[in-house]
């Protein structure tokens, strides 16, 4: 994968399960871009399903994968949230958040087994998933007076950025979105345009 390339999963939520002497252990994955979400899909988990022993999660947030957590909910430590990260982890994905809600079945599972179970429920959501791969992309913003609007307009035909914003008056602004690698060369290609 490129430097401005990460890999989520799609809007459809993937579910997992797995079972051990008794206990079962529902996984769920969701795609999501804010701790704001993981809160109210926890919240909205825990009163589903209000009767089961534990609800465990995992995620990983931002094209740079420098922001997640995970937790255990009264598992033993790292029992629980960790191997569902471990999952997040191996498939390089981010923006997603898989919980994992446990029903006890009377039979402790010592931390191997915990582990173990965690992780592959976890890693059975995910494979209920489709993966998609997005572009890192950085937002570049133009100032040009409006005689200049087709020599603008080519380039962005050119180059494809997307188009975020743009308002014409008799200083024209345009914001364009592009993959991060490239970037700079739109920049450089705008800027050349004030001095022809």
């Amino acid at each position: 994968m490129k430097l401005d390339e990460y890999q989520t999963i799609t809007a459809q939520k993937g579910e997992g399960f797995y079972s051990e002497k008794r206990s079962k252990f529902l996984a769920f994955a969701h795609h999501v871009t804010t701790t704001d979400e993981v809160k109210e899909l926890v919240d909205a988990y825990r009163k589903k399903y209000y009767d089961a022993r534990h609800v465990c999660y995992a995620y990983m947030l931002g094209a740079d994968r420098q922001e997640f957590r995970a937790n255990d909910d009264g598992e033993p430590s790292s029992t629980a949230g960790k191997p569902i990260l471990g999952q997040i982890n191996s498939n390089e994905l981010t923006d997603i958040l898989i919980v994992v809600v446990r029903y006890y079945g009377g039979v402790n599972l010592g931390t191997g087994g915990l582990i173990v179970a965690y992780k592959t429920a976890a890693a059975d959501a995910i494979a209920h998933c489709e993966k998609v791969v997005r572009q890192v992309e950085e937002e570049v913003t133009y100032q040009f007076p409006y005689v200049m609007m087709n020599d603008v307009m080519r380039i962005v035909k050119e180059q494809q950025p997307r188009i975020v914003s743009q308002q014409y008056d008799n200083t024209c602004s345009i914001t364009l979105a592009i993959r991060k690698s490239e970037a700079e060369r739109l920049r450089q290609s705008l800027a050349k345009l004030s001095f022809e």
